[in-house]
């Protein structure tokens, strides 16, 4: 749906002085709750050329705190931003909880443009299109207000307003020869434009489509929006808060429990065979990861497991065979103060690799649907719609060209007291065991459940779990290597 401005009006200076003193208290007002809430706002300005998009934004920083308000403008992809995912560039400037983020061009820019000038066709912009609906739709989901504005300006308007810079000696040099050929495409861009519009706006996100002719006219129409959205969010949360059902952190379902009692513990290696495939596959994995580094293809590693299942020592053969410079591991702990302030999703987008480049996360975003929910750290609805959100998050990793693999490192509950017994009679893997290891294995049984249910609902055909036996450690850790190699030379085409 639309929510649309009537558009051709213009405001007379008398008018627009007495009306902004009282919306810039309003607005000023308005930022004070949202800094004593729990929700980030962001705003997106876009439009056409010359709708004055500039102007709206110069002043709602001149009427607003931008101490707790940051203008991100996006230009064409640095190299940094080219060698990850699309959204990677956006999830770094999200704001956070109790700020605003004001956005000149935004995931709206590229896809819009690269339509306009036949780039990607209607069916690639639709696939574009529903990416930004999933973004948001995430976000929205989180608690993010989401304000989004488009300055129209008609194809006469845009013209004469060209005419006229160019006619005035200090400004002719804001008119370029894009200005000029944008002009020219100005239908087409419109019909692009309205079909994005259409698409993309929803009873949460609404576009409001305001005439940019007039810029106190604009501005003011922004800024009363703007102020009438962050009210109506904070009463609406404030509802829900008010009338929120009792919930449950775990939830009873139909899933057999089998996934991973039928894994066979037996399976093992003696010493000799060990260190022979040992020394075979990280051999293989060193040549591999320089040929991956050099030929720009990045990979993610997950580990995931019970504790004691061996991820740490299954990561030291992995990274022992690969030089330091071309990997980072990320030992993931209880969020920071500042990871709280943002979507969980946040803290692992900001350690995508670069192109090339290879990241191992030592716990990930699983926890969401696995500490998280077993903990209640998350609301029972959150971590439901936790899973949808993992799958397309490693949909983005994968479109992309990054491989990704995710193991589940398994052992039995009787393994798992064995190796915190042995742990706790030596003297560098003593602080590994901890009260909160001991008291989690009074939840086995939910953990049980809440594993199964992850691997049934996010092993996908492009991403599926690698199941791992794991009582035996060294069987364990030649099974991550040879699927790790195997997967590289699937990548890199270079199976013999």
């Amino acid at each position: 749906m639309f929510e649309i401005a009537e558009l051709g009006h213009a405001v007379k200076k008398s008018v627009y002085n007495e009306k902004v003193p009282e919306l810039r208290t309003q607005l000023l007002l308005a930022q004070e709750k949202i800094k004593q809430n729990d929700f980030s706002v962001i705003i997106l300005i876009s439009g056409v050329d010359g709708g004055g998009k500039g102007d709206v934004i110069n002043l709602l920083n001149e009427w607003m705190d931008a101490r707790y308000m940051r203008t991100i403008a996006f230009d064409s992809p640095s190299d940094e931003e080219k060698e990850r995912p699309t959204f990677w560039r956006y999830w770094r400037t999200l704001p956070a909880k109790g700020a605003i983020g004001l956005y000149v061009g935004s995931w709206y820019s590229t896809p819009l443009s690269n339509r306009v000038y036949n780039k990607i066709d209607d069916s690639q912009l639709q696939l574009e299109l529903m990416r930004i609906r999933q973004l948001e739709q995430l976000l929205i989901d989180d608690g993010t207000l989401i304000i989004k504005c488009w300055l129209h300006l008609k194809k006469s308007e845009q013209k004469n307003r060209l005419k006229r810079l160019e006619k005035n000696p200090d400004t002719k040099w804001q008119v370029t020869e894009r200005d000029k050929k944008h002009l020219e495409m100005y239908d087409d861009f419109v019909k692009v434009a309205e079909n994005v519009l259409a698409e993309t706006s929803t009873g949460d996100s609404p576009w409001l489509i305001i005439d940019g002719s007039d810029i106190r006219y604009s501005s003011l129409t922004v800024g009363q929006h703007i102020l009438s959205r962050i009210k109506q969010h904070i009463e609406h949360r404030e509802h829900l808060k008010q009338n929120q059902p009792l919930d449950n952190h775990l939830q009873a379902n139909d899933l057999q429990q089998n996934l991973l009692d039928s894994l066979d513990l037996s399976l093992k290696l003696d010493k000799k065979e060990y260190n022979s495939k040992l020394s075979n596959y990280q051999g293989k994995l060193n040549k591999l990861s320089r040929q991956a580094r050099e030929k720009k293809r990045s990979s993610i590693l997950v580990f995931e497991g019970w504790d004691a299942a061996g991820k740490g020592g299954a990561i030291r053969r992995l990274t022992h065979a690969i030089d330091a410079r071309s990997y980072q591991v990320i030992p993931v702990a209880a969020p920071t103060d500042e990871e709280k302030l943002h979507h969980y999703l946040w803290r692992f987008w900001r350690h995508i690799p670069r192109a090339g480049q290879i990241t191992i996360y030592d716990r990930s975003w699983y926890g969401r649907v696995l500490v998280e929910r077993v903990e209640g750290f998350a609301k029972l609805s959150e971590w439901q719609k936790a899973y949808s959100e993992i799958v397309n998050f490693e949909e983005a990793l994968s479109d992309h060209g990054t491989l990704l693999l995710k193991f589940w490192l398994h052992i039995d509950k009787d393994e798992q007291l064995k190796r915190f017994k042995a742990r706790e009679q030596i003297s560098y893997k003593k602080h590994k065991i901890t009260e909160e290891d001991y008291r989690n294995r009074e939840k086995w049984d939910e953990y049980n459940l809440a594993v199964n249910e992850m691997v049934t609902r996010t092993s996908t055909q492009q991403n599926p779990w690698i199941m791992v036996e794991a009582n035996d450690k060294k069987y364990a850790r030649i099974k991550v290597l040879k699927a790790y190699c195997e997967q590289l030379e699937k990548m890199l085409d270079t199976k013999k």
